[in-house]
């Protein structure tokens, strides 16, 4: 047998082999990669024993709220993320409107807006929460689904800000169980125009820290 034809049959058979091996490789890592891509979309996902339940220290006092994730999961979540990254503290209640709500999660003193990652929470109003007295909601823009940082107690009952029949309307999230002369004092705050917002308390109203109270 030609030494050459032989050469030639054993080069091919390697590079078939090392083909294979190598298809079997990218594979490996494929699932790999896949593998640690749903752990990461997992991470965030959390199952509760009971609702988790929130504290946040401000100039004004502590407000507890109490976490609805069995109505608003994707928002709770979200919540509870950014809560377990401290980005609230140092933040600001910026928009303070009386028999509305108070909102804060976007802006630091100064009204100097904090940036953030894309996390931007599908809406989740149909859940039968309503805009009461109390209530913890998302605030968001236009878009129903642009809900991200940004939080607000309801005063008062807002049902204009619940979801209509064919319209998304704010996600309710939680409800405030503590803390209720905090936010009256809060919502009482003179307030002024500053960098062309409205609502702003003239003297910083300053969240020091939001703390998970029974990590699960």
């Amino acid at each position: 047998m030609n030494a050459s034809f032989v050469y030639r049959t054993l080069i091919t058979k390697m590079l078939r082999i090392l083909v294979v091996c190598v298809c079997y490789a990218a594979l490996a890592l494929s699932a790999a990669v896949a593998s640690a891509a749903d752990s990461q979309g997992q991470a965030s996902e959390r199952a509760f024993s009971e609702n988790p339940r929130v504290v946040i220290e401000t100039t004004e006092g502590n407000i507890e709220i109490e976490l609805l994730p069995k109505f608003a999961p994707k928002h709770v979540n979200n919540f509870l993320d950014l809560v377990e990254k401290d980005f609230y503290s140092g933040l600001i209640f910026h928009r303070v409107i009386p028999n509305f709500m108070i909102q804060a999660g976007g802006y630091e003193v100064g009204v100097k807006y904090r940036t953030h990652d894309d996390n931007m929470v599908p809406n989740e109003s149909y859940n039968g929460l309503k805009n009461k007295r109390f209530s913890v909601a998302a605030a968001r823009t236009d878009d129903p689904d642009s809900a991200d940082t940004q939080f607000y107690i309801n005063v008062v009952d807002n049902p204009f800000l619940d979801a209509q029949p064919n319209k998304p309307g704010y996600t309710v999230f939680g409800r405030v169980i503590d803390g209720f002369d905090a936010v009256e004092r809060i919502e009482l705050t003179d307030t002024h125009l500053r960098m062309g917002m409205a609502g702003v308390p003239e003297q910083p109203i300053v969240i020091s820290a939001v703390k998970w109270v029974n990590p699960q």
